[in-house]
């Protein structure tokens, strides 16, 4: 029997109970701030159940660790001991052999009332050593989220860091021809699955972006030719009027207490940046120049602002106090930059820069210095981090293309990959780690 097979602490989550096995310390550590991180290499068996789904939810765990980038499944094939009872203690030399430095084993059973018991182990082949086990209680419905939550589990105690899967991206979905698109809200998981369209694509919408509370999100629309800002909440459907302002209003995006949206309002010609308090919907301007001022985002402790600017001649990041104070310019490099959105770890600004014909996504720390291309393309646009501050998503369009997709590429700028849509797909946001 395993000897750290004890029963701990459980918690509610989202309709979803989990038991807790105490984790031992990290097995490996792994930096993805820079340079080419080699993959470790984790043999993840199909969970024993009576159906498919065992195997279902181990795909989905295997799908997203490798989507990280710093994981590489072993392939089943390589697999010389066959899984029968994840109870036991495997037999270490059988992993050792065909490398697997990490190996999960694991169950899928249907309790009496119907819910599904999904439980996993973790396994250090070389310490011999169990990490971390846990098991998780929720409705059959849920399956495809337990993954998600199982697979950050092993990626925070291989690595030290939280992870991000059990997330979802808000962002616009593109049908139709290009004279005549049609612009819908939408929402899916973060490895795409699970799409549902938020808005019937009568009026098109832009900019969306997450409430750190979890159940709303912020967007404009164009209905009867107006441009407002809409909160909508997701899990009742209702939406409701930010404001209605006497000109444009561009890119809104909460404060990280979910208390206030600052965005850009258009008057006379120029644009200056404005926060909404939404409870009392009074608004506080913070520029007050004859450029425009758009694209802000708070840092993670609201204390600061990075926004772009065009005061310079063209458009330049700026870094400026929560109240508008100490505007400073920190982007110097050739080109124009744009989109800035602070990471959520509060150690980079992510942006999109056009230089040479070229759009590019990159990164610089929050004084300008740093600067580090991740990426470069035809038009690359908009960067949304994810919840670890460890990858960004973005929306792309290459030439000759009819419409944009979305991608997402880790901090090493090494693991690019496109996310599938329905449709095309634009301007993507990241949400917190789901509750």
């Amino acid at each position: 029997m395993l000897k750290n097979c004890l029963v701990f602490l459980s918690v509610a989550w989202a309709g979803i109970a989990v038991l807790f096995v105490t984790p031992a310390n990290a097995l490996v550590e792994i930096d993805i701030s820079s340079g080419n991180v080699q993959p470790l290499p984790i043999a993840i068996t199909n969970f024993m159940s009576d159906d498919g789904l065992g195997a279902d939810i181990s795909g989905v765990i295997a799908a997203d660790l490798k989507r990280s980038g710093l994981f590489k499944p072993v392939d089943s094939s390589a697999f010389i001991e066959q899984i029968s009872n994840p109870d036991q203690t495997p037999r270490f030399e059988d992993w050792q052999v065909i490398n697997a430095e990490a190996l999960v084993v694991g169950r899928v059973t249907r309790e009496p009332d119907g819910r599904l018991r999904s439980e996993f182990r973790l396994w250090d082949t070389y310490a011999g050593q169990q990490i971390i086990g846990q098991q998780f209680f929720t409705q059959p419905d849920n399956w495809r989220r337990v993954a998600h939550i199982i697979a950050d589990s092993i990626y925070q105690a291989l690595t030290g860091e939280q992870g991000y899967f059990d997330s979802r991206i808000v962002f616009v979905s593109e049908s139709g021809p290009k004279t005549d698109r049609k612009r819908r809200l939408a929402i899916m998981d973060q490895d795409g699955f699970n799409v549902r369209m938020l808005t019937d694509g009568q009026y098109m919408v832009l900019t969306p972006r997450f409430s750190p509370n979890r159940q709303e999100v912020t967007y404009m629309s164009y209905e009867n030719d107006q441009p407002r800002v809409y909160l909508l909440q997701l899990e009742t459907g209702q939406r409701e009027v930010v404001g209605n302002f006497p000109g444009m209003t561009f890119a809104p995006r909460f404060s990280p207490d979910g208390q206030r949206i600052i965005m850009s309002l258009q008057q006379d010609g120029n644009a200056n940046i404005y926060t909404m308090d939404l409870r009392t919907r009074s608004t506080t301007r913070l520029t007050n120049t004859g450029a425009i001022d758009t694209s802000p985002s708070y840092s993670p402790d609201g204390n600061r602002i990075v926004f772009e600017s065009d005061r310079g001649g063209r458009q330049q990041l700026y870094v400026m106090n929560a109240d508008g104070s100490n505007q400073q310019r920190i982007s110097f490099g050739d080109g124009s930059y744009s989109t800035p959105v602070w990471s959520p770890r509060g150690d980079l600004i992510a942006f999109t820069k056009q230089s040479g014909g070229k759009f590019s996504i990159g990164v610089m720390k929050p004084d300008g210095s740093g600067e580090r291309i991740l990426t470069t393309g035809f038009h690359n646009e908009g960067p949304t981090w994810s919840p670890n501050g460890r990858v960004l998503m973005f929306f792309r369009q290459n030439a000759g293309e009819g419409g944009p997709h979305l991608y997402s590429i880790d901090l090493t700028g090494y693991n690019e990959q496109r996310i599938q849509t329905p449709d095309f797909a634009s301007d993507p946001a990241w949400s917190p780690l789901l509750e």
